[in-house]
This record gives C-alpha cells, sequence and structure tokens, in this order.
C-alpha cells in the first residue's frame, strides 16, 4: 500500500509529519509513503533518520495551504500546494490514500473536486470514532455540512453503519440521532424529520434519539448530527478533556501523599489518557469520496501523524471505498 502524506500540513510540520512518517513504516512493513511538500525542506529534515529509500519518496510541492487560508481560494490559487499535491496523487492512482493535518475546509474542498463523491451520495461526512466505555461510537458529521437536510443525516446513517461493519466488525450496528430528548417529538424541524426517515430506513438498525450525555456509554454504534452540531461537540469535548487533565495533574502536584498516589497509579492514569488522547485515533475519514482523503487534527504531533497513516492502511486493506461504493450505488 502507498500513501501520500502532506509534509508541509499542521503545527509541528515538517518535524512531526516526518517523524510520524517514519515510525509508522518500522511497525508496517507493507507500507510506502511519499512525502509531499518543498523538497529541500523535507531532505534536511530527514538526515535526523535511516530510513528505506525503497520505501519513502519526496514529491516536490513549493506552496503550503495556511490554516488561515479561504477554502475556494486555496485551491484555486495555490495548486501546487503539497494538500493539492497530495489528492491529486489519489486521484492519479499513483497512491491508495492521502493524510493532511492541513486546513480542513480547503482539504474538505480540494479533495470533493477532485475525487468526486461516489455515485448516489448527497453529501460526505467527516467521521471520527469516539472512545466509549467498552470500544468506539463512530460520529458523524464533525463539520462538513454546517447547513443540514434531514436526507442528509438519513444518508451518513447509511455510510456510518457501514463503517462500523468493515470496520469494526459490528453486525447491524445500532444507530441513533443527536438530540435534545430521546422522545420522537424532540427537537427541532431538521431532526424531527430526519428522525421519521431513519425510523423508516430499513437499511440501518435505528434505536431512536439519543442525548449527548449518553453517547459515550457504549449503548450505541453510529451517532449522526448536523456538521455544525457535530463540531462544536467535538471541539467542547477535547476542551473538557485537557481541563480534566489539567485539574488532575495541578492537584496531585499539591502534596507529597499526592504525588505518591500519583506514582502508584501511573499505569492507570496512562491508560486513561490513551484512552482521550485525539492523537491515539490518529483521523478522520471524509466519508462518500471516490478515493481516500484522511484529515488528521491540526494540532497533531508524531504520534497522531503515525496513526492517521495507521487508519488509512486500514481503510485500503479494507477495501473499504469499493466497499461503500457497493453499498451507495444500489
Amino acid at each position: 500500500m502507498k500513501i501520500a502524506l502532506d509534509a508541509m500540513s499542521g503545527d509541528y510540520a515538517p518535524i512531526a509529519t516526518i517523524k510520524g512518517a517514519v515510525e509508522a513504516l518500522k511497525e508496517n512493513k507493507n507500507l510506502k509513503i511519499i512525502l509531499v511538500g518543498k523538497e529541500n525542506v523535507i531532505k534536511e529534515e530527514l538526515k535526523k533518520y535511516k530510513v528505506d529509500e525503497q520505501r519513502l519518496e519526496i514529491k516536490n510541492a513549493d506552496e503550503v495551504v495556511e490554516m488561515t487560508d479561504d477554502p475556494v481560494k486555496a485551491i484555486k490559487e495555490k495548486k501546487d500546494s503539497s494538500m493539492n499535491v497530495c489528492v491529486d496523487l489519489v486521484k492519479e492512482g499513483m497512491v491508495d490514500a492521502s493524510v493532511s493535518c492541513g486546513n480542513t475546509g480547503a482539504l474538505l474542498a480540494t479533495s470533493q473536486l477532485k475525487l468526486k463523491r461516489i455515485k448516489g451520495v448527497l453529501r460526505p461526512a467527516i467521521a471520527v470514532p469516539f472512545p466509549n466505555k467498552v470500544g468506539n461510537t463512530l460520529f458523524l458529521d464533525l463539520g462538513a455540512n454546517a447547513d443540514t437536510k434531514p436526507e442528509y443525516l438519513d444518508q451518513f446513517a447509511i455510510m456510518g453503519s457501514k463503517y462500523m461493519e468493515i470496520l469494526s466488525n459490528k453486525k447491524k450496528p445500532k444507530v441513533a440521532l443527536l438530540n435534545i430528548g430521546e422522545e420522537e417529538i424532540k427537537g427541532n424541524e431538521l431532526t424531527r424529520e430526519a428522525f421519521i426517515l431513519l425510523k423508516n430506513n430499513k437499511r440501518i438498525n435505528f434505536v431512536g434519539n439519543i442525548e449527548s450525555t449518553k453517547i459515550l456509554d457504549g449503548t450505541v454504534d453510529v451517532v449522526v448530527t448536523d456538521g455544525f452540531t457535530g463540531n462544536i461537540l467535538l471541539k467542547t469535548s477535547e476542551g473538557v478533556g485537557k481541563f480534566i487533565f489539567h485539574i488532575i495533574k495541578e492537584n496531585i502536584m499539591k502534596t507529597f501523599l499526592s504525588k505518591l498516589g500519583a506514582l502508584l497509579l501511573k499505569k492507570d492514569l496512562k491508560k486513561v489518557k490513551e484512552k482521550v488522547d485525539a492523537s491515539e485515533y490518529g483521523g478522520a475519514i471524509f466519508l462518500g469520496l471516490n478515493g481516500l482523503s484522511i484529515k488528521a487534527h491540526g494540532s497533531s504531533d508524531y504520534k497522531a501523524v503515525k496513526n492517521a497513516l495507521k487508519v488509512a492502511g486500514r481503510f485500503i486493506e479494507a477495501n473499504f471505498i469499493e466497499e461503500l461504493r457497493k453499498t451507495m450505488e444500489v
């Protein structure tokens, strides 16, 4: 398998992206990576590592899409950006997937423009697995569609179900609609209309509405919502997680006994951190496109980049795009 990595993307590029690529190659002997970006910068950073040149290539791209760039202008005016070139490689069949930590709007725009939607798909969705008490819950849409229609949510449920069937081996995954109450009549016009569509959709195992306080309980496998709500929930969750660990660390350092207790609980605290750490989950897929475009967090460290490449590898191995195409083109 071969993956194009946007080496110039993210807050810590190219240090984090290149180290993440090197670590990913160590873990997966079947993986090949093309580092896309400013060749002289990439070569200088690669001097720190001993790599197999047969498995790690460099493709020059002189421009970089910044986080502050307007998405539409970025894809039109920066055609030689590392992000655009990565997606071009997927489009041309030169690689099996693309990974970028860059501007979400720009990456979504260029991915849609170049890869196109799978026939039958109305809108793509950003899908991310959330940790829960017993495993993972897939959450979508997390930002691709701020303005959403009921029929989009209905399709998100179908695509999300297929994701969980293939990637998590879930048979008849339970699907829920994020709402302000569990009753069918709760919510706004969007959720009430979407509820009817989901309830009558024979292709999914719809179990009803779910409130945000219960999505991490592990009682459902897929949660669907509009991109505006989903993105707020995602960022709020990340903020709450960081706040909790800040408070824990602050209080641990106050007394000798608390420091001793922390030492005794070190392994358990590490497991908790790994469970809720976004870097452990790598990247999000733009679900519904005719190609694999993976979005990693803008603040990704090398571990997050490595795991994003690992996520892309899992999609490739599962032949995910073809399987989803079969589902959506019926």
